[in-house]
This record gives C-alpha cells, structure tokens and sequence, in this order.
C-alpha cells in the first residue's frame, strides 16, 4: 500500500495494489474508489483531504508484515 498526497487538487490517493483500475465510483461525495477489470478495489482517492483528515500523522496498528502482525 502507498499514499500519494496532491498538493495542487489537495487529494491524497490510497494505492491499494499496484494494478490498474477499469472502473471508477464516487461512493460518498469526495470519496472516490478505483477497481480493476475484476471489480476489487485497488485506490481510494479523498478530495478535499486537508478538510477531511489529519495529514499531519500516519498511525498504523496490528499490521501483519513478513506473515506476523506487527
């Protein structure tokens, strides 16, 4: 997973997984989701971020890296 913050549309866009996306839906307003040809999410795009969400801090929990949750 990646996260890429667009400073000039003030978007931060979630890469779920490295596939493109076929499809697109706007499932709340400013909250978009891409899927692929199989319809599995692989990015979530949040418009309007700075007003939606702390992008000052990244916190991460019960992560499961190398097979063990973190």
């Amino acid at each position: 997973m990646r996260l890429s913050y667009h400073k000039d549309t003030d978007s931060l866009y979630i890469h779920l997984v490295e596939r493109p996306g076929v499809e697109t839906e706007e499932v709340a307003e400013g909250l978009v989701i891409d899927f692929d040809a199989d319809g599995k999410p692989v990015g979530i795009d949040i418009e309007h971020a700075k007003n939606v969400i702390d992008l000052t801090k990244l916190d991460t929990e019960s992560l499961p890296i190398n097979g063990k949750a973190a």
